[in-house]
């Protein structure tokens, strides 16, 4: 059993059945002190590696190869800017974690009212079926290019994805992690032989990480530019980190508690670069390939992937592209389930069971695609993606709000009480993710 202490003063740390996570919290071994800084290391690599899945699911596809193909470069630095809002945020929500003992749902519950809490939950529930939005059209758009499926019978399909999120749940903690890691090892080497294909002239990409006052000025760059933010920096997973960093069964004391988060923000900063690179390569690929050959026009996946293969001069060019496309899909899977969780449970204290709570939400997300492919063809699956991205934009400072509020109260926060400097970038973070949204509700209502 890892080495227990009682909370700090104005700490409260929830009973055993009302743990984050339940069974899962604490279950996994972590090296005693002084050992290897590796084994260390390794013990606390995975949750990170979680999170970064939701920075690179289908949703992030729609607006990289929509920005790249229409702006060539110019985003590039919204994608930057983003990853590095995403580290400091992530970082904000492993402390919160580590520091009370209860995710962020769990700390809203305790410190707002009930009405506020209801409203908090529906806004986050919103935000979790518009990213399983994404991974059902996403995941229907890969199987309908590997195997001809068609993207009704492909979406519906995505419901079997149930049993998967079951049989990994039930082998424990460290398997659902190795599952998520390979499979964001296919995405990264399927975008890293693209890239290489494709060529790119590295200072006009590296012009591109440069901002420019176009992505503000122009109606449609900014629309693009919010929706790369709603698709990088997600709402649920500062939800889903705070919990699962609890996951590591570290002695529940102040140095216990400030040598995990030392490793947790380790872990999340690598598996966030990485989700950096997928990022800026999907960007990167339709810029250099679309872009610059004249085709302004490709925002659909199918476009892409039909296109890549002649411009590219390589068949296997468009396989690596939908097979990274379906490996993304699978993975944002899972992570949702666990997101939704622990959504329902902080701030309801309800426990259904996962595999109800997954086909509820996948049923949420299936029907909006069903009626648009019905009424507008395939091709609207395509706005229905990038306005999903848009949405949970919209939806996000209602997250961060709350995480940055809750980790600028010193006497809560104990011996992991926040640094001033750190608070400020998350003050300016929030700041700039309100204006960002009011000036797009604005440009929407005038359009």
């Amino acid at each position: 059993m890892p080495e227990t202490s009682p909370p700090a003063p104005g700490r409260t740390t929830p009973g055993d059945s009302h743990r984050s996570l339940g069974e899962m919290n604490a279950s996994v071994a972590v090296p005693a002190a002084g050992g290897p800084w590796w084994r260390k290391l390794l013990a606390f690599v995975g949750p990170g590696y979680m999170v970064s899945v939701g920075y690179m699911d289908p949703g992030n596809w729609a607006t990289d190869l929509a920005g790249g193909s229409q702006f060539g470069y110019l985003l590039l630095s919204v994608i930057l800017l983003s990853n590095l809002m995403a580290v400091v945020l992530q970082s904000l929500a492993a402390r919160l974690g580590i520091a009370t003992g209860m995710d962020l749902a769990q700390a809203c519950r305790e410190r707002y009212g009930k009405r506020t809490n209801i409203v908090l939950w529906l806004l986050c529930e919103s935000a979790i079926v518009a990213c399983d939005l994404a991974e059902v059209i996403g995941t229907a758009i890969a199987l309908k290019l590997l195997f001809g499926i068609p993207l009704l019978t492909g979406a519906i399909i995505t419901m079997v994805d149930v049993l998967l999120v079951l049989y990994l749940m039930n082998r424990g903690f460290r398997r659902l992690e190795a599952f998520v890691i390979a499979l964001l090892t296919v995405i990264f080497l399927c975008f890293a032989i693209q890239i290489a294909m494709a060529s790119p002239v590295l200072g006009d990409v590296l012009a591109g990480f440069i901002p420019r006052a176009e992505i503000v000025t122009h109606p449609q760059a900014l629309y693009l530019a919010i929706g790369i933010v709603g698709a990088t920096v997600m709402p649920h997973n500062l939800y889903l980190h705070s919990s699962i960093v609890q996951t590591r069964a570290y002695p529940r004391t102040d140095a216990g508690r400030r040598s995990a988060l030392r490793w947790a923000v380790t872990d999340s900063t690598i598996a966030l670069s990485l989700a950096l690179f997928v990022n800026a390569a999907i960007l990167i690929l339709a810029a250099s390939v679309f872009h610059l050959h004249g085709r302004t026009d490709v925002a659909e996946i199918e476009q892409a992937y039909e296109l890549l293969a002649p411009m590219l001069g390589a068949g296997i060019a468009s396989t690596l592209f939908a097979v990274a496309l379906l490996a993304s899909g699978v993975n944002s899977t899972v992570t949702a389930t666990l997101a939704g969780q622990i959504v329902m449970e902080g701030f309801l204290h309800l426990r259904i069971p996962p595999w109800l709570r997954r086909l509820i939400t996948r049923g949420l997300a299936i029907v909006p695609v069903v009626v648009v492919t019905a009424i507008y063809g395939e091709s609207g699956t395509a706005r229905l993606l990038v306005f999903s991205q848009v949405l949970l934009s919209m939806q996000l400072p209602f997250a961060v709000i709350p995480l940055v509020h809750f980790v600028a109260d010193r006497k809560r926060m104990g011996a992991l009480a926040t640094p001033r400097w750190l608070l400020a970038l998350a003050w300016i973070i929030a700041a700039v993710i309100v204006v960002l949204n009011i000036k797009l509700l604005i440009d929407t209502i005038r359009m």
